[in-house]
């Protein structure tokens, strides 16, 4: 990692929620406390295609804080009617996309092929892929979690070499985590996997994330996983309120670990 690298990525999408308006409330709130800034944290923020133009022009550059976008197509342009290429969302602002989410690939065809090419295309356009991997509860109930995840990573990386284009991230969202009725994990069901990443592709990662049922009360436990760089958030940063707590407490505890140091 060097200097000018984040230590710690804390980001959130909104999945299909959202109207133009609430965009621009939440984009505007978060851009005025980013004057102050998150030592150590970069923030990032993934809002449904409808609202990407409207956040990254609120957001700009200057503040700091990532715009990404939910999904991108891997052809530049063509005949594929109701899809977005990796070129429209950047247009548009993004300069992060989120790939292979588990409601993509059990909902709409996001097998480990279409995500490989999704990844590809996001790097030869410049911008920086946000590839999410997770597995089954009955994956993990079974022993299987490093088994599937390093498959799914492998597989999404394959033939990306160290220092092509920006550094990917990977999100590790087990599936049986995600949602509204999912389980809160404990750092002991997380850290094998998380390291098991980590010895797979590392070399060719900027970070590896964490999202699933992340809050504010278990922040601090997940951050202090080792591998851990980051969380991915839903519902717990789905207000500005929220959003903002979890970036306080996150700077907070990176500033303890960094003092102690």
């Amino acid at each position: 990692m060097t200097v000018d690298e984040p230590l710690t990525w804390i980001g959130t999408s909104w999945k299909m929620n959202g109207s133009l308006a609430f965009a621009r409330a939440y984009a505007t709130g978060l851009r005025a406390r980013a004057a102050a800034g998150w030592p150590g944290i970069q923030p990032f923020l993934i809002p449904p295609a409808t609202a990407l133009a409207v956040v990254s022009e609120v957001l700009r550059p200057a503040s700091g804080i990532i715009v990404g976008a939910q999904n991108a197509h891997w052809e530049q342009r063509g005949a594929w009617t109701g899809e977005l290429s990796v070129e429209q969302v950047a247009d548009a602002g993004a300069t992060l996309v989120e790939i292979g989410h588990s409601e993509r690939r059990a909902w709409f065809g996001d097998t480990d092929e279409v995500v490989h090419r999704k990844v590809l295309a996001t790097l030869r356009a410049g911008l920086r892929p946000l590839v999410c991997v997770g597995e089954s509860a009955e994956d993990f109930a079974a022993g299987r979690s490093v088994e599937v995840v390093t498959a799914q990573v492998s597989s999404a990386l394959a033939g990306v070499a160290p220092g092509e284009g920006q550094a990917p991230l990977v999100a590790y969202e087990p599936i049986w985590a995600i949602g509204e009725h999912g389980r809160e994990a404990t750092p002991e069901d997380i850290v094998a996997t998380v390291g098991a990443i980590a010895d797979h592709v590392g070399d060719r990662v900027g970070s590896v994330l964490y999202g699933g049922s992340v809050n504010r009360e278990n922040l601090t436990d997940i951050l202090g996983v080792p591998g851990v760089g980051g969380v991915f958030v839903g519902r717990a940063a789905w207000t500005l309120t929220g959003y903002l707590a979890l970036l306080d407490l996150a700077a907070d505890q990176l500033a303890g670990r960094l003092n102690v140091g």
